[in-house]
This record gives C-alpha cells, sequence and structure tokens, in this order.
C-alpha cells in the first residue's frame, strides 16, 4: 500500500510539472532565425518548464500575427508605422512594444560569370539596377567602382523577395535614403512592388534563384550569407568608403544613432554615416503586447527579455550577430518594466 501510494504521489507530482507548462509561440523575421533558435534552447535548460516556439516566416507573418492575437510575440526587421500600431491597439486593446534584439546587415550577394572576387557597389548602382535602369554587368557606373575587374557584357538577373519580409525593408530604406527616384517610386517597405526581377520567397529562395542563375544579384542577411558561404559586395557609405558588411561595420552604423535612440525603440541606422559604417545595417526587434493576459506567460517574456539582455548578448558575435550597444541595453531595461 506504501508502495502505491509514493507511486501515486510520483505520478501526480509529474503531472502538476506538466501542467505548469508555460508554452509561448513567437513567429516572424527569418534574418534572427538562427540567433532566436540559440537563445531559446539555452533558454530553455535554465527553465525547463518554459517552452518558447519561433517560426521563422517573414516580419510581415510576425507582425500580422501578434496584432491579430494568434502569437503570444512577433519578430520583425521592420519598424512597425503609425498604422501598424494604431491597428494593433484597435484590435488588442493595449500598445505594443519593440524591443531591439541584435543587429545584423543586408548585403548584396551575386552569381558573376568569371568574377570570384568582392565587387564594389556604389549607392547609385544599386539604386539603378533595382530601377531597372543599370541592366549590363559591363554598365560604366559598374566598371568605374571596379578597376581591374572583367565585368561581362552580360545582362544583369535582378532576384529579390516575393514575401513580406523585414530585410525587404531594410533594404528598401536604404534605397529610398540614397536614391529620390526610388523614395518618389516606390519608398521603403516590406512587401514591395519591384519595379524589375525574379522573386524568391523568404533568404532560400532569393539564395537559390542567386546560385542557379548566371549573372544575377540578390539580397539576403549577412549571417545567412556567411553559413552558405556565399560572395557578397562591398557598398560605398556616405562618407565615400567602400565597407565590407561585418560584426565591426555594423556596430559603427550603430554608435551614430545609439545615444539618439527614441524609447520606442524605433529608428531606421541605414545609411549611417562615419568611415567604418556598413550602410545598410540594422537593428531586428521583438514585438510584445503591452499587457499579456496571462501571468505565467508575462513573467516567462518578462524574465527571457531580462536574460537576453544580460546573457544573452554574449552568444551573438559567434553566430554573426552584433551585440547591442550598452547605451541600447540600459534603455531596454526600463522599457521591459512596461509589460504588465
Amino acid at each position: 500500500m506504501k508502495r502505491f501510494t509514493t507511486a501515486l504521489a510520483m505520478v501526480l507530482t509529474l503531472a502538476g510539472a506538466a501542467s505548469a507548462q508555460t508554452l509561448i509561440n513567437g513567429a516572424g523575421a527569418t534574418f534572427p532565425g538562427p540567433m532566436y533558435s540559440k537563445w531559446f534552447s539555452e533558454y530553455k535548460k535554465l527553465h525547463n518548464n518554459i517552452q518558447i516556439n519561433y517560426t521563422a516566416n517573414g516580419s510581415g507573418a510576425g507582425i500580422k500575427g501578434v496584432t491579430d492575437g494568434t502569437l503570444d510575440f512577433g519578430g520583425s526587421d521592420a519598424i512597425m508605422d503609425d498604422g501598424q500600431l494604431k491597428e494593433f491597439r484597435d484590435k488588442q486593446g493595449v500598445g505594443v512594444l519593440a524591443f531591439p534584439t541584435v543587429m545584423g546587415a543586408v548585403v548584396l550577394t551575386y552569381h558573376v560569370a568569371g568574377v570570384s572576387g568582392d565587387l564594389k557597389l556604389t549607392p547609385d548602382a544599386v539604386a539603378g539596377i533595382y530601377l531597372g535602369k543599370i541592366t549590363k554587368w559591363n554598365d560604366p557606373a559598374l566598371v568605374k567602382a571596379n578597376p581591374g575587374v572583367n565585368l561581362p557584357k552580360s545582362d544583369i538577373v535582378v532576384v529579390h523577395r516575393s514575401d513580406s519580409s523585414g530585410t525587404s525593408f531594410v533594404f528598401t530604406d536604404y534605397l529610398a535614403k540614397v536614391s529620390p527616384e526610388w523614395k518618389t517610386k516606390v519608398g521603403a517597405k516590406a512587401a514591395v512592388d519591384w519595379p524589375v526581377g525574379l522573386g524568391g520567397k523568404n533568404s532560400d529562395g532569393v539564395a537559390g534563384l542567386v546560385q542557379q542563375q548566371a549573372n544575377s544579384i540578390g539580397y539576403v542577411e549577412l549571417i545567412f550569407a556567411v553559413q552558405n558561404k556565399m560572395t557578397y559586395a562591398s557598398i560605398q557609405n556616405p562618407a565615400g568608403a567602400f565597407v565590407k558588411p561585418s560584426l565591426e561595420s555594423v556596430t559603427a552604423a550603430a554608435a551614430a544613432a545609439a545615444k539618439t535612440i527614441p524609447d520606442d525603440f524605433r529608428i531606421s541606422i541605414t545609411n549611417a554615416p562615419g568611415k567604418d559604417s556598413y550602410p545598410i545595417s540594422t537593428f531586428t526587434w521583438l514585438l510584445i503586447p503591452e499587457k499579456i493576459k496571462d501571468p505565467a506567460k508575462q513573467k516567462a517574456i518578462v524574465d527571457f527579455l531580462t536574460w537576453m539582455l544580460k546573457d544573452g548578448q554574449a552568444m551573438a558575435a559567434p553566430l554573426t550577430y552584433s551585440p547591442l550597444p550598452k547605451e541600447v541595453v540600459d534603455k531596454e531595461v526600463k522599457a521591459i518594466a512596461k509589460i504588465k
């Protein structure tokens, strides 16, 4: 009888532990996907009763899911605009908070016949290619920036994202800053009406098209390009320097903005000043409701954010992400208190 009672107690204890499991679901931006996978895995080792799931399916899906209430949080590389913030409040009855998590870059990757080394691209060249005005690889604008490189006469095959994407937002935000024509005709958007090119879904789709199509150019996240050993270009920044994307050049871009970052963290660091700044750099954000009805989820999310800012940042560099500047971390620590 005693053994039975002991066994029953153990079953009840295990059942109680299972029922205490807190499940948190998020989705969104593909760019920070590897970082989030690492963080959520490491965090679970510390808190076995908390399971955080994340589906990397694009910033548009992350914003929509958290706005519709089908997700506990969203991930986005795109800054939520005033209209999106209003829609969230109208649907949820509360505001949404955006927490920068890490920094990264959008890079121009290419597959050009006979070219194995690094290409240099000016802002005018990048905008011209994506506007469909520069159509040949031996265009004078490209030749001038790449002396000694044997650029072919071939047509340029332009590749872009077909889905609503924070990566596209970052890229078009940059183009809108460097090209008045792009700003007027297209603008900075996550879902883009592209003037030219082939569309691929997610970074995998863009990378696949670039690899398959000779003489092509596309854009992906730096981490994706590094992991897949893709070739990517140096981009001329506002100081006139051609800068290769790297952790250091992304940090340099963020440094200029860190001290003036607004309380809601809605800031763009594309085309940042400074000779060492890579011009297509960005923060990525977690989107979290100001009020979370489930106390267990609220406590877990607050605790995770605190851990992410204190301990998680040290895991960024090994995965080719730039950690947040101290000024940003300090502001976020204070903002966490707004989650009720």
